[in-house]
Order: structure tokens, then C-alpha cells, then sequence
């Protein structure tokens, strides 16, 4: 099993954006082979906006990838955010 974990830390006034740009990624990832789940998630105690897949390999990730962020591929993400992305590439220990 391979997860990927993405925390956003948006900008207060385009939360609501960076949250609908985290559906899309949701919505293109839908039957992508390997797929077991993903979803968005806000911390309730910060204002970070969470994005968690859970694949079957990381290969099944890297294929996928590619065609998943391209729809958002458009969206000024880094103009939303006060700083990229913390992303984590994370296997069972």
C-alpha cells in the first residue's frame, strides 16, 4: 500500500477555492487503477486543508498521477496558499 498526503495551507480568503481545487483532483482520480480512496479533509484546529490517497503501489500513484493533476493544472494554487504544499510520500513501517 502506498499513500500520498498533501497539506495545503491556504490563504484564509481562498480556502473555499484551494477546497473546490482539491474536489477536482478527488473527481479526476475516480477508477483510476490502484485507486483504493481519497478524499479532502480540513483540520479542525488549523486552517490546513488536507488531501489523502490511499493506492494500491506507488507505481499505481506515479501512472495516475499525471492525468489527475492536470485538472487543476490551470489554477493559481500557489496564489491561494501562503506556502506550497507539504507533500509525503508514505509506506506501511
Amino acid at each position: 500500500m502506498f499513500a500520498h498526503l498533501a497539506v495545503h495551507h491556504p490563504k484564509p480568503e481562498h480556502a473555499d477555492d484551494l477546497l473546490a481545487a482539491m474536489h477536482k483532483v478527488d473527481a479526476a482520480a475516480q477508477g483510476a487503477p490502484g485507486l483504493i480512496r481519497i478524499g479532502a479533509w480540513r483540520d479542525e484546529r488549523t486552517d490546513r486543508l488536507i488531501g489523502l490517497a490511499l493506492w494500491d503501489s506507488k507505481e499505481a500513484f506515479e501512472a495516475a498521477a499525471p492525468s489527475i493533476f492536470a485538472a487543476v493544472a490551470g489554477e493559481p494554487l500557489d496564489e491561494w496558499s501562503t506556502s506550497p504544499p507539504d507533500s509525503l510520500h508514505l509506506h506501511p513501517a
